[in-house]
């Protein structure tokens, strides 16, 4: 698959579901000023991610014009256990590069399941995506955004009823219509 496909479904599944269902209530802003840069990882080897990973945050570092970036995984992590345990690797080399609390890292997949929810939890919809995906986010930024929005702990909460109340299969057909 290439690059221009895979983004074009990150960027639908983004805007017809995360944006219009405000999973996320600060995306459309960096959506809408185009702040948002997607990297499509094609390496296999987890080694090579990372070093690609830790790249995006020296981006990070040196174009404050761009506000977050989604990695992209397109030849590694299609496992869900493998993908935790990529992003566990990931976390612990952004405390080790001193990265921690300049960047949060969020994480989606097609096949995202939180402890303990059951694999058919509609809940678990709020970090499925078409692609494996790392999210870097800035810090300052989440703070600032967090500053201006009520009630912003009641998010997940409020993700997690929405999901539940759109229901399994109309989510999936969502995501469907993005990786086409």
């Amino acid at each position: 698959m290439n690059h221009q496909h895979i983004i074009t479904a990150t960027q639908h599944w983004l805007t017809s579901f995360i944006i219009a269902y405000e999973i996320c209530p600060f995306a459309r802003h960096v959506h809408e000023h185009d702040a948002i840069r997607y990297r499509v990882l094609d390496s296999a080897d987890v080694a090579d991610c990372l070093a690609e990973l830790i790249a995006e945050c020296q981006h990070l570092d040196t174009e404050p014009a761009t506000e977050t970036t989604l990695v992209i995984f397109s030849a590694i992590c299609r496992d869900f256990d493998d993908f935790l345990d990529v992003t566990a690797l990931a976390e612990q080399l952004m405390v080790d590069l001193g990265y921690e609390g300049i960047y949060q890292l969020a994480s989606f997949h097609p096949d995202y399941c939180f402890g303990g929810a059951e694999p058919d939890d509609a809940a678990n919809a709020t970090n499925r995506s078409p692609y494996p995906m790392l999210h870097l986010i800035r810090e300052a930024s989440i703070e600032l955004a967090l500053q201006n929005y009520p009630n912003p702990e009641q998010i997940p909460e409020r993700n997690i009823a929405l999901c539940r109340e759109l229901g399994l299969t109309r989510i999936q057909a969502l995501l469907a219509q993005s990786s086409r």
